[in-house]
């Protein structure tokens, strides 16, 4: 901006500084500053904040795949939150530590935020890197704020919900990855099912490879000559893929197979049957985050988040058995 309007950056930060000194920059220099401030897109404010602070207003938003339409309700929940305090968002997928410590070494982000991270993308970060966890396991990095879910509180009304419908033999399309989400909810599925004396029928599959695979392994499950009346998949969009499963043997959703998701993602309620799921509340995961990740950039120390809740919400594609 300060070569565009053919000054130098001091004199930028003067006049967006609202100091007197800034005062004293003639009208002509403070009117070309502004106007290459604007076909920039710089918000004045924000911008001299920034300059002062040397920072760029940028903050990295890190989710396993942008793809997933869970991450797409967590954005929005930061970028509400972020323009809030004049931040901007970037977003990343497929990114490992050695990527993350790269970004935050450069200068072009002032923080991150690391939404369900994989184990194998965690690393060291600097010490002095503002970073927020969200979905994550708040052992992770003790020294970082961690915004939780209660994905296993939300696991296990999935399953009290079937076995209150009279199902005891349910089956459970769960996650293959190594993040602590899907251990939480994986460890709820198992208590949850042997406390209530629930039969199970398991299998894996990689949630990040799209829709294709979550219905080669629906097929799997539901060609098995003892296939279960029930599911429970991790995520919605595996639920689709075993609603696309059951049409094509003949099954009806939920008289012959009742299903249950996890996410609350806008396809659940367009199935039909709409999907009974579990509601994420991935707006307000990202809106929490941003929030805190701000806080640290204004050197505010993070107070401990209690996990957001889950609920269950009940549609039409479950039924008692039979």
């Amino acid at each position: 901006m300060a070569r565009l309007a053919g000054v130098s950056q001091a004199t930028v930060s003067l006049v967006f500084s609202g100091s007197e000194a800034g005062r004293r920059v003639s009208e002509a220099t403070r009117e070309r500053v502004r106007q290459a401030a604007s076909s920039l897109g710089y918000r004045p404010q924000a911008a001299g904040r920034q300059l002062r602070l040397g920072r760029s207003g940028m903050v990295m938003l890190a989710v396993p795949n942008l793809q997933g339409p869970f991450f797409g309700r967590v954005l929005e929940g930061v970028h509400e939150e972020a323009a809030r305090h004049g931040l901007e968002v970037v977003v990343s997928s497929g990114w490992g530590g050695a990527t993350l410590a790269e970004a935050a070494t450069s200068s072009r982000f002032d923080g991150l935020l690391i939404c369900s991270p994989d184990d194998s993308q965690l690393g060291e970060l600097p010490a002095d890197t503002p970073a927020v966890y969200l979905d994550a396991d708040p052992s992770t990095d003790p020294a970082r704020p961690t915004v939780e879910l209660d994905v296993g509180g939300g696991m296990r009304r999935a399953v009290e919900h079937l076995a209150a419908l009279g199902h005891r033999r349910i089956g459970h399309l769960r996650s293959v990855h190594s993040a602590y989400t899907f251990r939480v909810r994986q460890a709820a599925f198992e208590q949850a099912v042997r406390e209530l004396g629930l039969e199970v029928v398991e299998l894996g599959v990689s949630l990040n490879e799209g829709h294709a695979v979550a219905r080669r392994v629906a097929d799997e499950l539901l060609e098995r000559p003892d296939r279960p009346r029930a599911v429970v998949c991790d995520d919605d969009v595996v639920a689709s893929g075993v609603y696309q499963a059951a049409v094509a043997r003949g099954l009806r959703v939920p008289d012959d197979l009742s299903v249950v998701g996890m996410d609350n993602v806008t396809v659940a309620a367009l199935l039909a049957p709409p999907l009974t799921t579990v509601d994420l509340p991935g707006e307000e995961l990202g809106r929490v985050g941003a929030a805190l990740l701000a806080g640290l950039l204004r050197g505010e120390p993070a107070a401990p988040v209690a996990p957001l809740p889950t609920s269950l919400v009940l549609r039409a594609s479950t039924a008692a058995p039979g």
